[in-house]
């Protein structure tokens, strides 16, 4: 079976579904920002502190494009898609599926940005960076799905019924 791949802003509920569909599917789930502070010994916000924002995108690529799991839920960090060598891994690996919220949603879910290891530029707002992002989401999804007022039981059920199908093949 093939991974399904998460992707979408910070607080969209990328790692939360990821695990209820991964148990709902019998797959395995894994968190890539999990993986990146394993593998580099730092939390994300450290390593964007010690590196700067394209130290830390070189290693986000690095590892996300290293990642080989087979039936596998992947939830990645909201700045994956800046990666092109692990965007290109994992349309090759699996089924890309975007998690879409609005931004009033995504404020209403987001917490100390810093703290979450959010890959902010010098002066952007939150605004601006999902302005920037949305595009890119959408560019490398196979299957958008829209989360905007619906609990975790209906996106599972909805992107479960969706790869019903689309996984097996």
């Amino acid at each position: 079976m093939k991974n399904i791949i998460f992707i979408g802003m910070p607080g969209v509920g990328k790692s939360t579904i990821g695990v209820v569909l991964a148990k709902n599917l019998g797959m395995s789930f894994m968190d890539s920002d999990l993986v990146i502070q394993e593998q580099e010994g730092h939390k994300l916000h450290e390593l964007i502190e010690a590196y700067g924002i394209d130290g830390f995108l070189e290693i986000e690529d690095r590892v996300n494009a290293s990642l080989n799991p087979v039936n596998t839920i992947i939830a990645t960090g909201g700045s994956a898609v800046y990666c092109k060598n692990a965007m290109e891994h994992f349309r090759e690996c699996g089924v890309i599926c975007y998690l879409k919220l609005s931004y009033e949603g995504i404020c209403d879910r987001l917490g100390d940005l810093g703290q979450r290891g959010v890959v902010l530029k010098e002066g952007q707002t939150l605004q601006d960076l999902y302005n920037e992002r949305v595009p890119l989401y959408e560019k490398y999804a196979h299957v958008t799905i829209e989360c905007e007022n619906k609990n975790i039981r209906e996106i599972v059920h909805e992107i479960a019924k969706l790869m019903e199908n689309t996984i097996h093949k």
